[in-house]
C-alpha cells in the first residue's frame, strides 16, 4: 500500500494522493493556520476506521446470506488532552438495515469486525477503549 500527502503551500492544507490513484484534501483548524476548508487528519483516521468495520458488517452479513440492506456506523470519539492526542475511547454505533435480521447475526458480525477483521480497530485499540452497540432496522 502506498500513499504520498503533499503540503499545498498555503495555510495547512495538505493534498493525500493514495496508491490507486484517488486524492484526499486535508486541512487544520484557523487556530492551527488552517482554512478549515477539509477534513482534519485525525477526522480522516476516524472515518477509515468506520469505514473499515462497516465494511466488514456488510460482507460477513452477506456471505451468511442475511438480507442486509443498509450499514451506517456513527462514532463517538475522545482524545488525550495531552500531546500526543491520541484516541482514548471510541464508541461505535451501528444501525443496520435489512429483511428479518437476527440480532445475534449482526452482533457476530460486529464482533467478528472488532476482534479479527478490522485492522484499523485493532491498531486504535491500542491506545483507545472501544465499545460498539447496534440497532436493527426493519427494511
Amino acid at each position: 500500500m502506498e500513499c504520498k500527502v503533499k503540503w499545498t503551500g498555503e495555510g495547512m492544507s495538505f493534498i493525500a494522493e493514495t496508491g490507486t490513484n484517488h486524492a484526499v484534501v486535508m486541512d487544520g483548524a484557523l487556530e492551527a493556520g488552517g482554512r478549515n476548508l477539509a477534513p482534519r487528519p485525525m477526522e480522516l483516521l476516524l472515518a477509515g476506521t468506520g469505514g473499515c468495520a462497516a465494511f466488514d458488517v456488510v460482507l460477513i452479513l452477506k456471505k451468511g446470506r442475511h438480507a442486509i440492506k443498509g450499514c451506517e456506523v456513527s462514532m463517538q470519539a475522545e482524545r488525550a488532552d495531552v500531546e500526543p492526542r491520541v484516541f482514548t475511547r471510541i464508541h461505535f454505533h451501528f444501525r443496520v438495515t435489512g429483511k428479518q435480521l437476527k440480532p445475534e447475526a449482526v452482533a457476530r458480525a460486529i464482533e467478528l469486525s472488532h476482534d479479527k477483521y478490522c485492522s484499523a480497530t485493532t491498531m486504535l485499540r491500542k491506545t483507545a477503549e472501544i465499545t460498539h452497540d447496534f440497532e436493527i432496522v426493519e427494511g
